[in-house]
């Protein structure tokens, strides 16, 4: 059932990814609703199939890579459907649709074998710390999808693409509350997992390669808070920012994990 679950969510995913790029060149709104009424049924087909394995397994998800790249397209869609009432485009429904679909075709490469919780795992601290976790990197998710229209935007000198490319202002403004969104989750991360730490190794902090690459990815989006705030930097230069934040995002969960050993391994 599940594996049929999971079927359906891409070919759900996809379809929407062909209907929003016919969106695009149509300019219609009930092209576009199409669209996004599908990225939500995959919402809720995903979340039947994270409900099935979490039954079967007799735990949450969040045991594997397989598994968090499941939860974490679960999020993205999750916060995607909840943005719809500041964001109506074409464009973010097509760049959603894609990366989630990129995600969800890598994720399906990795084993999948259902396996139980590993010692260091089976505490109550998993559900907050993967909760911020997922919550925080699926709103960095969406900032990276808005800067690129932002500097899509940008490069047409703002042009007016109705339906596709809102405003640039609002494209910046809801990529910063996309950002403060992802920055106060991922401070809950390094919280709640420093706290668990103490309590399973001993020790606060250890500079496991995907601690250090979390708070790497803490200090970009720390600095562009803060050279936001302090000079001004909105606009293209945020947008760049929010982009190379992302794929740091990207490196920390996948690149840590094949390239580098540790305490998060298992992840």
């Amino acid at each position: 059932m599940e594996i049929g679950l999971n079927f359906a969510v891409f070919i759900c995913i996809l379809i929407s990814i062909i209907i929003s790029t016919v969106a695009l060149w149509k300019a219609g709104k009930n092209i576009e609703k199409i669209a996004f009424g599908l990225l939500v049924l995959a919402f809720f087909l995903l979340t039947a199939s994270l409900s099935v394995r979490s039954f079967n397994l007799g735990r949450l998800p969040f045991a594997n890579l397989y598994e968090y790249t499941f939860v974490f397209v679960w999020g993205i869609l999750l916060l995607y459907a909840l943005s719809r009432s500041k964001l109506h485009s074409a464009l973010f429904t097509l760049l959603v649709a894609f990366l989630t679909f990129v995600l969800l075709s890598f994720g399906s490469t990795m084993p999948s074998e259902a396996k139980p919780l590993l010692p260091a795992l089976q505490s109550y601290w998993l559900r907050l710390h993967v909760g911020t976790a997922i919550i925080s990197y699926s709103a960095f998710a969406l900032s990276f999808c808005l800067a690129i229209m932002y500097l899509i935007k940008e490069k047409a000198k703002g042009a007016d693409f109705p339906g596709i490319l809102p405003p640039l202002e609002k494209l910046d403004k809801l990529q910063h509350l996309a950002i403060i969104v992802g920055f106060s989750f991922l401070s809950l991360v390094l919280i709640t997992g420093a706290i668990w730490a103490e309590e399973v190794w001993g020790k606060w902090w250890s500079w496991d390669p995907k601690e250090t690459w979390a708070l790497i990815t803490w200090l970009i989006y720390a600095a562009y808070l803060h050279c936001r705030q302090r000079r001004n930097w909105k606009g293209k230069k945020a947008s760049i920012l929010a982009i190379v934040g992302f794929l740091v995002v990207l490196f920390t969960l996948y690149g840590v994990s094949f390239l580098m050993s540790g305490y998060h391994s298992y992840i």
